[in-house]
């Protein structure tokens, strides 16, 4: 290992928004030559939710789009390891073994699973690999013995786990792994159009990298903002309004926004001219994705190619890592 290993990835459930791009797509542009970096596509983990259970024909062609999406946004393949799940076989072997050092309580402690649960109405009407996916994710990172993983701050509860049974490995049996650190971006949490505290594709309220300039346009017009402001003279609420959340987020004009606020403030600029600025930043950062998205849905084999000849290269590394640990448990 000459670098120090990055793993990180997506579930192919859609495609990806401006939340993936401010968690976790900036840190894996900008250290993909600092560190041999590993983005797994979890086609496999989708399999956690009920719908993706009755339609993997959406899972299927998620494993192409998100793909798409990384290349997208300027992941080089020369550089960066792209590998479907389900390609390695090895990393559900080792999830099995890692799942002995967790608890069923600990599992179920895991407060991403809760917030999730609650969030999708499923009461207790969850599959045993739904409470089990934290543990897969483990394996997943812990199959290339990543040093760092970026990820979206709900995910940090995942990396935390990962940490603790990798310890616990190596304190029962030996040195084998790496104790991960999670990495969150510089917006930990981008809103949802619609104000809900999280940009999700199960709530409609996404932004995609892969917009037309029409549809992002619309949505922008669409967003939530101060519902107590009735006319553009009236004196507006900035901390907590969306469109400021992603002027903040994605305008590097300081000045602009700063003016903006101060006006809205004041009732001395409209929702619509603030929209129209944020238009033009979102734009001007989604459309070159927009056209090297093109490119590679013209060349929907090259994708191909660069998943399979990932998910061999990384199907060696986690081979490593599985005989490694089967020697230190003596099961080899």
């Amino acid at each position: 290992m000459t670098k120090k290993r990055i793993l990180t990835g997506d579930n192919p459930t859609g495609k990806l928004h401006l939340g993936h791009y401010v968690g976790s797509l900036k840190n894996r542009i900008r250290l993909q030559d600092e560190y041999e970096t590993f983005i797994i596509i979890a086609d496999s983990h989708a399999f956690a939710y009920p719908k993706y259970v009755a339609s993997p024909e959406i899972v299927a062609d998620g494993v192409l789009q998100v793909t798409m999406d990384n290349l997208a946004i300027g992941l080089d393949p020369t550089k960066v390891t792209f590998f479907a799940e389900s390609g390695i076989p090895e990393i559900y072997e080792l999830g099995f073994l890692l799942s002995m050092l967790v608890s069923h309580n600990r599992a179920l402690r895991n407060p991403t699973l809760k917030e999730e649960i609650k969030d999708k109405n499923m009461g207790d009407n969850y599959s045993l690999g739904f409470v089990n996916f934290p543990i897969m994710q483990a394996a997943d990172i812990l199959c290339v013995n990543a040093h760092l993983v970026p990820v979206g701050e709900d995910q940090l509860p995942h990396v935390e786990l990962t940490r603790e049974v990798a310890r616990k490995f190596n304190s029962t049996y030996g040195e084998v792994f790496v104790e991960p650190e999670g990495l969150v971006g510089e917006v930990k949490r981008l809103v949802g159009t619609d104000g809900n505290a999280k940009m999700t594709k199960s709530l409609g309220n996404t932004i995609f990298l892969s917009e037309t300039e029409a549809e992002l346009k619309r949505k922008i017009s669409s967003m939530y903002t101060d519902p107590s402001r009735i006319h553009p003279t009236d004196p507006g609420r900035v901390e907590g309004n969306p469109v400021f959340i992603y002027h903040d987020a994605f305008n590097s004009n300081r000045e602009e926004v700063e003016d903006l606020k101060g006006r809205y403030k004041t009732g001395k600029v409209g929702d619509v001219e603030v929209k129209d600025k944020l238009f033009k930043v979102l734009n001007e950062l989604i459309a070159p994705i927009r056209e090297k998205r093109a490119y590679y849905e013209a060349h929907q084999d090259e994708v191909k190619e660069i998943i399979a000849h990932g998910t061999a290269k990384t199907r060696a590394e986690t081979q490593k890592t599985l005989n490694s640990v089967l020697e230190k448990i003596q099961l080899r």
